[in-house]
């Protein structure tokens, strides 16, 4: 309760200064609100391709790109503490005619827009296995005033980007969005997927920092954020185990959640790297030979790639309870499902994989990401603006 009194407080705040800002003249500029930022960072460099607009990115604390300067770029740290940076920011989202954002934000449900500026969700997913929205399950737990002020944010979207059928389905029931409402460009930063420079300059550069990457093959762990599991001795992996089995030809890379508290004490600093956060999730999965994940939305991106995934899913009954599925998690999920260590390097000595079900995955949940999502979301919203 004390929680929705202080969310309370603060978007009324928000809101007053929103409303007063609204009455100064609406400005021809684009703003992005950027938490997981590629999508903003593909997104931003297709519209100054073709437009002198001036941009505005409100980065989060989680957002990790720095955005290198540009005369047009005005780049903000959306935080409370940062007074005046906090109400730039709400100056800016008043009076853009065009906002973009790429996650949750609870300010929108009290920033109703004027008529002539149109909000897009970005998204930061390019599919789902997990609920999220107004079908997770675990909704029913949160204060009423929150579901209400669920409904107000998603409610704002003017246009949500997809990059498959399946997602918009699963947008407009999230979301309770109408069909005019999913923009079916495809996800802008799947681009990098399709760009053979872009992808060898990435492996080139981690080549250098981790050079063990051009000796032996790659395990890339990528696990979903978990509610109050912030630590990263949750991993649930047995390392001294993955060690001692295949450690002559493999070496094991971390990539955790943004939320995630990492220190690790790592007693196999010649088998195991910890790139999280310094390192960008898709430039990892080019030098990746073996994804492991579990509930995350990184295969559906990962599977562009047509490489081996194996869903290392240990707490699959607690999760599904918690959260929910879309599907039936071991029909969705193109590879094998293990719960043990174990089990777990039994299938990646034997290389018992199902390349066939990621090809079929990739080309039903990326059927509109073909390498031109950017350019297309671009010439839709700006060609007759």
């Amino acid at each position: 309760m004390v929680r929705e009194i202080v969310i309370t407080l603060y978007l009324f705040v928000f809101r007053l200064f929103f409303n007063m800002f609204k009455l100064l003249p609406q400005k021809k500029k684009t703003t992005f609100v950027a938490s997981f930022c590629t999508n903003v960072l593909f997104t931003m460099r297709e519209l100054e391709k073709c437009s002198d607009e001036d941009i505005i990115i409100l980065k989060t604390h989680q957002c990790f790109i720095t955005f290198e300067d540009n005369p047009n770029r005005t780049i903000i740290k959306l935080k409370a503490p940062h007074i005046m940076d906090w109400f730039r920011s709400i100056y800016h989202l008043a009076t853009s005619r065009m906002v973009f954002v790429d996650n949750y934000y609870g300010f929108l449900a009290v920033t109703k827009f004027r008529s002539g500026t149109k909000c897009i969700q970005l998204w930061h997913a390019a599919g789902a296995i997990k609920k999220f929205g107004l079908k997770d399950l675990s909704i029913e737990n949160r204060h009423p005033r929150a579901c209400k002020r669920f409904r107000k944010v998603y409610g704002r979207f003017d246009f949500v980007v997809v990059g498959s059928e399946k997602m918009a389905v699963i947008f407009r029931e999230s979301f309770d969005l109408s069909a005019k409402r999913i923009l079916r460009t495809g996800i802008p930063r799947t681009d990098f997927f399709f760009d053979t420079v872009a992808k060898h300059e990435a492996a080139k550069f981690l080549i250098q920092e981790f050079p063990i990457i051009g000796e032996k093959k790659v395990i890339l762990y990528a696990p979903t954020y978990r509610d109050h599991r912030l630590q990263a001795g949750d991993l649930r992996l047995d390392i001294e185990k993955m060690y001692e089995v295949l450690s002559d030809e493999y070496v094991l890379f971390l990539s955790l959640h943004p939320k995630a508290s990492v220190s690790i004490q790592n007693e196999y600093p010649d088998f195991v790297f910890d790139a999280s956060g310094g390192v960008h999730i898709n430039h990892l999965l080019v030098i990746a030979d073996v994804l492991i994940s579990d509930y995350s939305s990184v295969p559906f991106e990962f599977s562009l790639l047509n490489k081996p995934m194996v869903f290392f899913a240990y707490d699959l009954e607690e999760y599904a309870q918690n959260k929910g599925f879309w599907e039936d998690y071991e029909e969705l999920v193109p590879g094998p499902v293990v719960k043990t260590t174990g089990e777990l390097i039994d299938v990646l000595k034997n290389g018992e994989y199902r390349l066939e079900q990621v090809r079929d995955f990739a080309n039903e949940w990326n059927k509109y990401s073909n390498g031109k999502s950017s350019k297309r979301l671009i010439n839709t919203l700006y060609n007759n603006t």
